[in-house]
């Protein structure tokens, strides 16, 4: 029974009735769909028992061990899973059971669920009534969440009744919330899959030309190295697998700072014996040291971070993924990596965790974040209409999202190839910011579980393209017998080529802002075009729009030379603001309901200057600002989203929305800013309604 003093809504109004409430999970201010797992659970101990004696029990067969939640994963015949799981509940050796979850229409992607929950209240809601309601649902008050007001970590105490899942919907249904999410386990994967097999070989550094190598489809690093070749006060932190931290090339003096293993828990991230090192191969890429033998990577001058993860992605391992950058001096932070889902948006804790590394790291000037656009060859946030997937796993119109890749602070790179062209597997969208040079391949396997592998449609068609060389596992282990492999690639190693590329841009100029450094590499890059259909999908995206910007290619591929010049251009030059322009349109506005069309409001500019700096400030009044869209057109006839549906249950906007926090806003700066500037309002969900109280927007010229 709710406690009388916490204000109730019925929760068949927001979406998520109570018989949905177990299978509706509530993350960045999305609602999720899952379905239960029919052949695998987890449990904890009370005692932390071994393998071997976990193996021992009637319990199922044990797969491994999820090391931040303390879990052990097992898996049983279908038919036996509720039996089982009632007679491990009943086990005095056991703590905890819980049944593991999919995303709908994610292949393969499991959910595991920890103990936490993160919960969101609203402006008004003082400590008393945060404790009631803790209280209520049988939860234990943990800790702040950085960045984020009013907002707290809860543990799920043992009186609770219900799981994590069904607590947040009930919670969702508050008032006093503004959004409650319960902090999952998500395997990582590593956007690589390896095909087997020194500076010569090192095409995308430099080359003259050759077999399938087109002019100019390197990054022109040589010209780069004659300003700088990196500095040990920029330290790149790589996160991955593991490194083989014995390898030559991650030899000298200063050249290893801070190492972490989030797996072990301790600092020393190497590869288990028969473990292959994807983490290896990325480091090698954009930091392997300059030492006459070997290869050399992008910033052979730089420090390395190596940080290997838990291999999951809950809330509180990206936290310390990103924290331990921050705490221990990461100026570029590289993640060849993402989600094992189809469909991933971040959640409130993961969101603050990269918004605050890239806005207070490196002494509040940011982190520069890179992430991996991803291998699967398809939008990092759009649809697609699936077809012949292996056990037809994807079927007609599926959304997919990349939420790391989307981040607004993060640099999501693309791939292109040795003969300039896409790679045939590179993930693409409106959010690429840049590609880099990778090897090519068809979009291959996109998860394997317990034996079953699930593909994607193939490409018959021969794919040219060179892999990329780099460094293995000493010895035997790794991709390749040997301590380099010849044929790494995906958007993994494109990834840390623009790590690299950003390291020597800091090197050359330790003064720029995170945010800077991704101006110079946008604006320095070469417009690489690729005229010719997507081999799988037959789709076109390699051509600029009138922005300059590409859906397969991003701004264009990296150029190391053209970047590091412009950085050291900008060391002793201030930028230059004339003026500073504010108009405010207070006319208030009724926001129709569900309406496509919504408002517009205008302010018209008179002055005829070139704008350097936007800031565009909104106030709005909803009962439930999660059904709303928000676009700021220019006068060129420019449309940006400002604001996508992730409100959820907010009432009241008062947001401010600037280069730093929307970087779509750059694609305006340098245009006239005489003329009308309109703000459209869209309303696209029925039922619940407000208005446009007021705007302003602040020029710069």
């Amino acid at each position: 029974m709710m406690n009388d003093n916490v204000s109730s809504t019925n929760s068949e109004t927001i979406g998520v009735p109570a018989s949905s409430q177990g299978v509706v999970l509530q993350r960045g201010g999305e609602e999720l769909i899952l379905e239960k797992a029919t052949d695998r659970y987890t449990l904890r101990t009370i005692n932390n028992l071994s393998r071997e004696q976990l193996s021992q029990n009637s319990w199922g067969v044990w797969r491994r061990n999820i090391p931040r939640a303390n879990l052990e994963l097992f898996t049983v015949e279908p038919g036996q899973l509720e039996s089982i799981m009632n007679a491990v509940r009943a086990d005095q050796k056991v703590a905890f059971a819980s049944h593991v979850y999919k995303l709908k229409d994610n292949p393969g992607t499991y959910v595991y669920l920890s103990d936490q929950i993160t919960i969101q209240f609203a402006a008004w809601v003082d400590d008393a009534r945060i404790n009631i309601i803790a209280a209520t649902f049988r939860l234990i008050k943990n800790q702040p969440v950085l960045g984020l007001p009013n907002t707290f970590i809860f543990l799920i105490s043992k009186e609770a009744t219900e799981n994590p899942i069904k607590i947040t919907n009930q919670l969702q249904a508050l008032t006093e919330i503004l959004a409650a999410e319960p902090n999952i386990f998500i395997q990582q994967e590593p956007h690589y899959q390896p095909a087997d097999s020194l500076y010569s070989q090192q095409w995308y550094l430099n080359h003259n030309s050759g077999n399938q190598l087109a002019v100019g489809s390197h990054i022109s690093v040589e010209q780069a190295w004659d300003i700088t070749r990196g500095v040990r006060s920029v330290v790149v932190a790589v996160v991955d697998d593991s490194f083989d931290l014995r390898h030559p090339d991650f030899q000298g003096a200063g050249k290893i700072v801070a190492p972490r293993d989030l797996k072990e828990n301790d600092f020393l991230p190497l590869p288990r014996e028969k473990e292959t090192s994807h983490g290896t191969a990325c480091a090698g890429i954009a930091i392997a040291e300059e030492n006459g033998k070997g290869i050399v990577g992008v910033a052979p001058g730089c420090a390395f971070m190596p940080i290997r993860t838990t291999g999951f992605l809950d809330d509180e391992s990206v936290e310390d993924i990103f924290n331990w950058a921050i705490d221990h001096g990461a100026s570029v932070i590289s993640c060849s990596w993402g989600a094992s889902a189809v469909y991933f948006p971040l959640s409130l804790r993961q969101k603050a965790a990269i918004t605050r590394a890239a806005t207070q790291g490196r002494n509040g000037k940011g982190c520069v974040i890179v992430f991996a656009a991803g291998n699967a060859n398809r939008p990092i946030d759009g649809n697609i209409d699936e077809k012949n997937w292996t056990k037809n796993i994807l079927q007609g119109k599926t959304n997919w999202l990349s939420g790391f890749a989307i981040h607004p602070d993060v640099i999501a790179v693309a791939a292109s190839t040795s003969l300039n062209k896409k790679a045939a597997y590179s993930n693409w969208g409106e959010n690429i910011s840049v590609c880099a040079p990778s090897n090519n391949a068809p979009p291959g396997m996109w998860f394997q579980e317990t034996g079953f592998v699930y593909t994607q449609p193939t490409i018959t068609t021969t794919l040219s393209g060179l892999g990329m060389f780099t460094t293995d596992q000493i010895g035997a282990a790794g991709y390749h017998p040997g301590n380099f492999t010849n044929n790494f690639g995906g958007t993994s190693s494109a990834t840390p080529v623009v790590a690299g590329v950003a390291a020597l841009i800091l090197s050359a100029n330790p003064n720029l802002t995170a945010q800077e450094v991704n101006r110079i590499l946008q604006e320095t890059t070469d417009k690489i075009v690729d005229p010719e259909p997507d081999p799988q999908l037959g789709l076109r995206g390699g051509t600029y729009d009138s922005n300059g910007h590409c859906v397969w290619f991003g701004y264009g591929k990296v150029n190391a030379a053209k970047a590091v010049r412009t950085a050291q251009q900008l060391k002793n030059i201030k930028p230059k603001v004339n003026g500073q322009i504010r108009l405010l349109n207070q006319n208030k506005q009724e926001i129709p309901d569900h309406n496509q069309w919504g408002i517009i409001s205008v302010i018209t500019v008179n002055e005829n200057v070139n704008l350097t700096d936007i800031q565009i400030s909104v106030n709005i009044i909803h009962e439930f600002l999660g059904d709303l869209e928000i676009y700021l057109t220019a006068p060129n006839n420019q449309k940006i989203l400002l604001q996508a549906r992730t409100l959820g249950k907010q009432t009241q906007l008062n947001q401010s929305y600037t280069l730093r926090s929307h970087p779509a806003l750059k694609k305006i700066i340098g245009i006239s800013a005489r003329g009308n500037w309109q703000l459209q309002v869209i309303d696209l969900s029925p039922q619940d309604v407000g208005k446009l109280n007021s705007w302003e927007l602040i020029i710069s010229y």
